[in-house]
């Protein structure tokens, strides 16, 4: 077993198709990984409260409490990492899902290799950054990587396990454009397979969060045509 996949690691499943549910979760279990099953957003809020989780699966479409309503919720609670699962790569939903808090998405039909993947390369994600500078700033930016720390004018900021990873990834190299495609394979692993609009979205998250004015970035700036880069 892989050290991505130790003993103990758990996947909160939340699909309300029972027929999906089961095939997905014994795929899973096959791979090795411990999976929980809710079948209603109301169930899956309950079971995250209960029972410690280090992956969380969630269908947008649920009865009741929708996907993203229950990725907002655990959200607040967590910086867990989180795939939100779609019946179509529609942007209006892949947008919305990434807008909530999730980390990546992915389409039905879920193919549990592929899935499995995904999960093993969130968990890396989710291990604290082993940069070469144990502390950089930016102006009002300070970033202290090795201790998972950001802060603006002293005041720290939460990021997701993620944001934190694409902001360190650009601030090891402050200057150098990053593209799409580059981000995708340093913080997703997905490289020219990926999907730039997992990048897009969480640099709008991040602004919101690094940025005095999200509006007039000072930082993480973008370059037209070619990416993104950290201003020095």
């Amino acid at each position: 077993m892989s050290e991505t996949r130790a003993v103990g690691t758990r996947i909160l499943y939340v699909e309300d198709d029972h027929r999906i549910r089961g095939s997905v979760k014994l795929a899973l279990e096959d791979e090795g990984w411990q999976v929980d099953e809710s079948e209603t957003g109301e169930d899956a809020i309950i079971s995250f409260g209960r029972s410690p989780t280090d992956v969380v699966l969630i269908d947008i479409m649920l009865p009741g409490i929708d996907g993203f309503e229950v990725c907002r919720t655990i959200r607040r609670r967590s910086d867990v990492p989180i795939i939100m699962v779609t019946a179509r790569a529609d942007t209006h939903d892949v947008v919305a899902g990434l807008e909530a808090g999730a980390d990546d998405y992915m389409t039905k039909p879920l193919q549990p290799k592929e899935l499995s993947a995904r999960i093993r390369a969130m968990l890396r994600r989710a291990r604290p950054a082993q940069p070469g500078n144990p502390h950089l700033q930016f102006g009002d930016l300070e970033i202290v990587p090795q201790e998972g720390v950001v802060s603006r004018d002293g005041v720290q900021i939460h990021l997701t396990k993620t944001e934190f990873r694409l902001l360190v990834e650009l601030a090891n190299s402050p200057g150098k454009v990053f593209s799409r495609e580059d981000l995708l394979e340093k913080v997703w692993g997905h490289g020219v397979f990926g999907d730039g609009r997992l990048v897009d979205v969480h640099v709008r998250r991040l602004r919101t969060k690094v940025e005095a004015d999200p509006a007039n970035p000072r930082h993480v700036m973008t370059v037209r045509g070619l990416g993104y880069k950290l201003q020095p």
